[in-house]
């Protein structure tokens, strides 16, 4: 089963990709970046790259092409390379609170959260009232295992976009941290009903899910985990999920399709073929069983990940962000 800290760095990284697509890199008249910033919005990032470099070379001081190819390498997740010419822009001017954000963003990338928090920090000092920018500072102060610092900046993401489902629904996590199982669920339940009736974002059914399954009640999770399956049918966690539900139920085939749904999804995640191994054993499958363990006990040798991904909704955030 996957970790928390691997879920929630799974979570940020993902967030600050679809937050980051619609970036302030405005295009002004006459702009020299022009043709660059066009390749960007169309996803070519080689060519906007091999375009910047060439513009370097004869204009090595212009700190909107340094910060825009920042920009163009983090999107290729390639943040060492990204700071360094944020650096080297920022011998010329002041980045935005747009590139302070980008520039935090390459530290989630590192694993930095110490420094990711700094600069979301900076983003929020140097504009306030940007929503986006407050709620990543939350997802870094939640990686960071400070809740209650976290709820805070949720809730000023929140005051400033109201209805903001991806905030409300990070504020449920940072409270199941905190063990109030109550007020969990109830932010939850709001991040779903904010949707209304024709929902985009999975997680909060997913997160809804899961924490009813883990309180005892899997007849009342599989309502929201269906749903979440629904939504989003390409996550192997909601399937994963899915599974335990059923397995509490004591319907093996329905767990046993639903982990296998997971592991074609996620076949290199040691821990599912172990979960399913266990399941066979259950269903007196022993050679099946067995056949699980061996994947399992190579996945691990080859030091693959036993955390199964949980991709967030990039379509919900991509249209709260006209700004994610």
């Amino acid at each position: 089963m996957m970790t928390q800290t691997y879920r929630r760095i799974w979570h940020l990284t993902a967030a600050l990709v679809a937050l980051c697509t619609a970036m302030a890199f405005a295009q002004a008249p006459s702009d020299p970046l022009a043709d660059a910033r066009q390749m960007v919005d169309a996803g070519k990032f080689q060519e906007a790259q091999a375009a910047l470099h060439n513009l370097l070379v004869t204009n090595p001081s212009y700190p909107d092409a340094r910060f825009l190819l920042g920009y163009v390498l983090f999107r290729e997740q390639n943040a060492r390379e990204s700071l360094a010419e944020f650096t080297a822009g920022a011998k010329f001017r002041r980045p935005t609170a747009d590139e302070f954000k980008v520039i935090a963003s390459d530290y989630v990338l590192l694993d930095d959260f110490v420094d990711a928090d700094k600069w979301f920090s900076e983003a929020v000092a140097e504009s306030p009232n940007d929503a986006d920018a407050n709620y990543l500072l939350g997802r870094t102060k939640f990686n960071e295992n400070d809740y209650p610092a976290a709820i805070s900046s949720f809730e000023h993401a929140l005051a400033l976009r109201p209805r903001y489902v991806e905030a409300e629904n990070n504020i449920g996590l940072a409270w199941k941290e905190l063990n109030d199982i109550e007020k969990a669920k109830a932010a939850f339940e709001t991040a779903i009903d904010w949707q209304g009736d024709k929902p985009l974002d999975a997680q909060p059914f997913l997160n809804l899910g899961t924490l009813l399954a883990e309180h005892n009640q899997p007849d009342a999770a599989l309502a929201y985990l269906e749903k979440a399956a629904a939504l989003s049918p390409d996550n192997p966690t909601v399937h994963e999920e899915l599974s335990h539900a059923y397995s509490a139920q004591q319907n093996l085939p329905k767990a046993q399709r639903e982990l296998e749904r997971a592991i074609t999804l996620a076949p290199d995640v040691s821990s599912l073929h172990y979960q399913l191994g266990q399941l066979f054993r259950k269903e007196g499958l022993k050679n099946r069983a067995q056949q699980e363990f061996a994947i399992c006990e190579k996945l691990s040798t080859a030091h693959s990940s036993d955390k199964t991904p949980n991709p967030i909704s990039i379509k919900q955030s991509n249209n709260t962000s006209a700004n994610h």
